[in-house]
């Protein structure tokens, strides 16, 4: 019996998603790719290889909509042939770019949404449907810098990030009680070269005062690039002993 590694990935339709997928792409590999849009390239070049890859169109502001994909996927995994479960929670969203006061309660309701309870809902699901596997179990949350320092008009992406954080801090914490504990960090990338960049740069000066900052980073071309990211990701949960709740940065592997 051949022995695969399963992954579910969200914000796959572009940027860090798309490149973790295009890395994944192997026969021994199954891929559930969950996000709004379907990514065609990444469908096309799985049917091509004779890959598994699944995709899943899901609202990530809609908890019924979450709760019915990760159920389908669940139903799907066969946990007897599993060498690994991966869950790699990507997708997020920036906006609102604008201080608080001039953000609406829309706005901010779909940050947390998207950037925190998504995640903390999908990995509930991830964990109480893996829990009496032993198998390699490994969740990474993509977080930010922001994080760990304030920038004027993020306060819902900052905020988001730094209880994603402190989400996988906990969950690590917990699962040392675990008979078979599910491994969780989070990841932080620096600044990539995706389309959240390019919707910073269009920021207004009023509501982003760094915006010249970052603009400045794509001038002088020191964004990183998404295929480079994925591969340190990849490489540390597959090559290397990881840290239960850990928070790690990219500044720590260049």
């Amino acid at each position: 019996m051949a022995f695969l590694k399963y992954f579910i990935i969200t914000g796959t339709s572009r940027g860090l998603g798309e490149s973790i997928v295009k890395q994944l792409l192997d026969k021994n590999n199954t891929l559930f790719c969950i996000s709004r849009k379907q990514n065609n390239e990444l469908k096309d070049i799985a049917s091509q290889r004779g890959i598994n890859l699944y995709y899943f169109s899901c609202d990530l502001q809609k908890n019924e909509e979450i709760e019915k994909v990760m159920e389908r996927i669940f139903s799907s995994i066969d946990f007897s042939n599993a060498e690994g479960i991966f869950l790699i929670n990507n997708a997020g969203v920036i906006e609102p770019i604008k201080p608080i006061g001039k953000a609406n309660t829309r706005e901010l309701t779909e940050s947390v949404h998207v950037n925190l309870l998504a995640p903390m809902i999908i990995s509930t699901y991830f964990i109480r449907h893996t829990s009496e596997f032993a198998t390699k179990k490994v969740i990474v949350n993509i977080s930010s810098g922001a994080a760990n320092k304030p920038r004027h008009g993020w306060a819902a992406y900052s905020s988001s990030k730094a209880g994603i954080d402190m989400f996988t801090k906990t969950v690590g914490l917990e699962q040392e009680a675990a008979e078979h504990p599910v491994e969780i960090i989070s990841f932080s990338p620096g600044v990539m070269d995706t389309d959240m960049q390019g919707v910073i740069r269009t920021a207004k000066k009023e509501d982003f005062t760094d915006v010249e900052r970052f603009i400045e980073f794509n001038e002088k071309g020191t964004l990183r690039s998404p295929d480079f990211i994925s591969s340190v990701i990849l490489d540390l949960i597959f090559n290397q002993q990881i840290i239960n709740g850990q928070v790690y940065d990219i500044k720590s592997f260049i």
